[in-house]
């Protein structure tokens, strides 16, 4: 999708989110919304969801698309956003060290962490795509101020 597109479709993905997201400060509900609305209305998402940061664990919160991966354990792109406290892309995920293939017909990711009220990362927002390097700057600054919205920052 070319950037002006992708631009415009955020835009329209950000005003419907507001008004869903008003209906409710549940964070998990939260996220089971924006994951909805997000599979549904960008066609080169494969897999979108959170997990949630459970001890040393990322755990599988609401996600739409094939079974994924229930624990995810110290190594992965979901990680590394953890780790870094920031987003991380990946055009093509075989080249990632550490990458886990949950389903092998994702080539490319995007991982944003997820931040609560007190600045602590509690989830990450993970999207796959079946095409390589679908995901830029502007998936990344729409995205962040997505999951913002999870705790209402």
């Amino acid at each position: 999708m070319d950037t002006q597109k992708k631009h415009g479709r955020y835009t329209r993905i950000v005003d419907q989110l507001i008004l869903l997201l008003s209906k409710t400060d549940d964070p998990v509900a939260r996220m089971a919304t924006i994951v909805a609305v997000l599979s549904h209305k960008m066609e080169y998402f494969f897999w979108c969801g959170f997990y949630r940061v459970i001890g040393d664990k990322l755990v599988v919160g609401p996600y739409q698309g094939p079974v994924a991966c229930q624990v995810l354990e110290g190594k992965g792109v979901c990680w590394a956003a953890v780790n870094k406290g920031e987003t991380v892309i990946v055009p093509d995920v075989e080249k990632f060290s550490g990458h886990i293939s949950c389903d092998s017909r994702s080539k490319s990711e995007i991982v944003i962490p997820v931040y609560d009220d007190h600045g602590k990362i509690v989830a990450v927002l993970d999207v796959d795509s079946k095409e390589l390097d679908s995901f830029d700057e502007t998936d990344r600054s729409f995205l962040e101020n997505i999951v913002n919205q999870v705790y209402n920052h």
